[in-house]
């Protein structure tokens, strides 16, 4: 109905990897398909953000399945999973202590909570994908109550205190029109759409 919260992911690897860029974990995994893994749940963002990696980067890299993204990221840092494209607030700031190797941000552009890393857009032309979150209304509420809403959703994005959280997060707010809301929403859809067709994936 009206703006979005977008949150990108983190590609991010365990210390012990010996890859250091998104361009050497796309030389490593093409001459060594299957021979890198990732862990994340069966479903969601996580999981869908790797095999958009996979299909677009033309690689393989191996998902691994978990019950909860948290247990993955333990595994991560442990050493016992090798990679992670998990949503930033979940790993950022372990990339900032250096418990882990962060590689890029998901989206087409640097994210100014991690200014240093670079973005995979840098790497692999169009690759977009991050965690977004909007507001949406029953199909049949009057226009006028839509537009309010609207107005004060808009409104409320803009709060400063609140962009200075988000943006520590990685994050960032997108205030625009019901219209704009929903051209997105068909265009994530359109997207996804197809990674789940690529990837094989299956409801439970």
């Amino acid at each position: 109905m009206a703006s979005t919260i977008r949150l990108p992911n983190l590609i991010a690897v365990n210390r012990s990897v010996p890859i250091n860029s998104i361009a050497q974990l796309i030389t490593y995994a093409k001459a060594n398909p299957r021979r890198l893994n990732f862990g994340a749940p069966t479903g969601g963002t996580v999981l869908l953000t790797g095999m958009l990696f996979n299909m677009m980067a033309g690689v393989d890299i191996v998902h691994v399945p978990y019950s909860n993204q948290m247990q993955a990221v333990t595994d991560l840092i442990a050493g016992r999973v090798q990679i992670s494209f998990d949503a930033m607030p979940t790993t950022i700031e372990y990339a900032r202590a250096g418990k882990l190797r962060a590689l890029a941000v998901t989206t087409a552009t640097r994210s100014p909570a991690l200014p240093d890393v670079p973005s995979v857009g840098e790497f692999v032309p169009g690759y977009d994908a991050s965690s977004w979150h909007g507001v949406c209304a029953p199909r049949n509420t009057p226009a006028e109550i839509i537009d309010r809403l609207n107005k004060e959703i808009n409104a409320a994005l803009v709060d400063p205190t609140l962009k200075e959280q988000l943006a520590g997060l990685g994050g960032t707010v997108a205030p625009g029109t019901p219209t704009e809301f929903g051209r997105f929403v068909a265009q994530e859809t359109e997207k996804w759409a197809k990674v789940v067709k690529f990837a094989g994936l299956k409801p439970d």
